[in-house]
Parts: structure tokens; C-alpha cells; sequence
């Protein structure tokens, strides 16, 4: 004789839960994995721009020094 027993809405709770939950596990696996891509490519592009001669846009203009200010005091 059963005293306690699981209905059917309580296993069909608990199945979609159980789904839910390695659906979770999945997507997360799956978003760690384009991140860890993602990672790898943009280090590779700044690698590549690193390694790329770079070349001043104009000849930089020379500082003029500021003039004197008088102090009151």
C-alpha cells in the first residue's frame, strides 16, 4: 500500500524542469564555446595590427613654451 505516491502533473513538472535544465547546460556550453572563438580572433586581429608598420599621419608640430604669467601677491 502506497501512502505517498507522485501524480502525473507532479512528473510531468518535474520532466520539464529536468528539460530546462540541460537545455541551460547546453546553451551555456555553447556560449563559452563562441566566446573562447571570439577570444582567439580578436587577439589574432590585434596581433595582426601589432605587427603592421605604422606610419605618422603629419610630422608632429613643436611645442611653443607658454610665456610668463605675472603673480599679484
Amino acid at each position: 500500500m502506497a501512502v505517498v505516491g507522485i501524480t502525473r502533473q507532479g512528473l510531468t513538472g518535474m520532466a520539464i524542469s529536468v528539460a530546462l535544465l540541460w537545455g541551460c547546460l547546453l546553451g551555456e556550453r555553447l556560449i563559452v564555446r563562441r566566446a573562447g572563438a571570439e577570444q582567439a580572433r580578436a587577439l589574432r586581429t590585434m596581433q595582426g595590427l601589432r605587427n603592421q608598420m605604422s606610419q605618422p599621419v603629419s610630422t608632429p608640430i613643436p611645442r611653443i613654451p607658454h610665456p610668463l604669467r605675472p603673480t599679484v601677491g
